[in-house]
């Protein structure tokens, strides 16, 4: 089975997209928020099979673990009630996609948080994504200012409530920021980055993983700068007098193959070990093109991980053991359904 870690609803009803703008709009002018829209089953499977759907299958991969448009989420918009009425649908969006085509999607949940407001306001959001809905993990904005970070390190003890619940539930949170309103910085091509990098040096800053050894990030689009600067971040560590990256990060951080070019995977496979890697394309996300220089598309990433030297037990870790490992929700979902 290949397993895609990261893939994102981006081809969603436009009546979806159409009540976020409504929504916003009654927000900027002190109004009641709108209706949310009737949104059929035929709407949405036309908006899947059109587009992930056809393109998983044309690349073989078998089941994406799928989660709301991540610019989208827009934690900076509007105010908390704003962000949990929005977060709201856009997991139950997820979900039905979720229950139209069980056998090629699990869901993971978006959080309705926003700038100034405690994490553990997202916390009730969580449980529902996970218990109700059936979710396996959830994404985790470090910063919803949207590209300005006034809030407290990945590391702080303001998030520990959030964690405490991440150990409880037994999820992993993939760690991905929203849309940029910061003009200095692109949303998907340096605000993302800026992120993983971030959530990263923020990690081998602290000791979060000596109060809660059991648990899990997923740092997206090949950990940002981190693979290519592993030098300087174990140089670092040693002149923070923290023990070395491999030891006292990798244990709890795995990082996916959101990498747009061979030679950005092979360095991310000869630094990071196979065990913290994870298949995924973010298919459809920021990169859609086809690159000219192969004829292919920039996120058709499974070609990169074919065209790597691995043995037939790596490549079976890479494209599913590794998934399920960091998402035992999604191994028993696995089983459950006889995959």
């Amino acid at each position: 089975m290949i397993i895609d870690c990261h893939g994102h609803y981006t081809t969603d009803p436009a009546g979806h997209n159409d009540f976020r703008k409504a929504q916003l709009d009654c927000f900027a002018k002190g109004l009641a928020a709108p209706d949310y829209p009737a949104i059929s089953d035929d709407d949405i499977i036309e908006s899947i099979e059109n587009n992930q759907l056809r393109a998983i299958r044309a690349r073989g991969a078998d089941l994406t673990i799928f989660s709301p448009r991540a610019v989208g989420m827009g934690h900076h918009e509007g105010d908390e009630q704003t962000s949990k009425v929005w977060t709201r649908h856009c997991n139950d969006l997820i979900k039905r996609v979720v229950d139209l085509f069980p056998r090629n999607f699990a869901g993971v949940c978006q959080l309705p948080q926003s700038p100034g407001v405690s994490i553990e306001h997202s916390v009730a959001e969580l449980e529902r994504g996970i218990v109700d809905l059936g979710f396996v993990g959830c994404n985790l904005n470090p910063d919803p200012s949207g590209g300005y970070w006034n809030g407290p390190p990945l590391t702080d003890r303001a998030w520990y409530p959030f964690f405490e619940k991440l150990v409880e539930l037994d999820v992993p949170a993939m760690v991905h920021v929203s849309g940029s309103c910061n003009p200095n910085f692109h949303a998907t091509g340096s605000h993302y980055l800026n992120a993983d990098t971030t959530a990263f040096m923020q990690f081998l800053q602290g000791d979060l993983f000596r109060d809660f050894p059991a648990l899990r990030f997923v740092i997206p689009h090949g950990g940002g700068a981190v693979p290519y600067h592993w030098g300087r971040f174990r140089g670092l560590a040693d002149r923070l007098g923290k023990p070395d990256p491999r030891e006292h990060v990798l244990p709890n951080v795995y990082f996916d193959t959101c990498v747009y070019h061979q030679p950005g995977i092979d360095l991310l496979f000869k630094v990071i070990p196979i065990e913290n890697i994870l298949f995924a394309s973010e298919m459809f996300g920021a990169v859609r093109s086809v690159d000219p220089d192969t004829g292919w598309h920039y996120d058709d990433t499974k070609r990169y991980i074919d065209a790597l030297d691995l043995g037939p037990d790596d490549r079976h870790k890479i494209f599913e053991a590794n998934a399920r490992r960091v998402y035992p929700r999604l191994d028993k979902r696995i089983v459950e359904l006889g995959l």
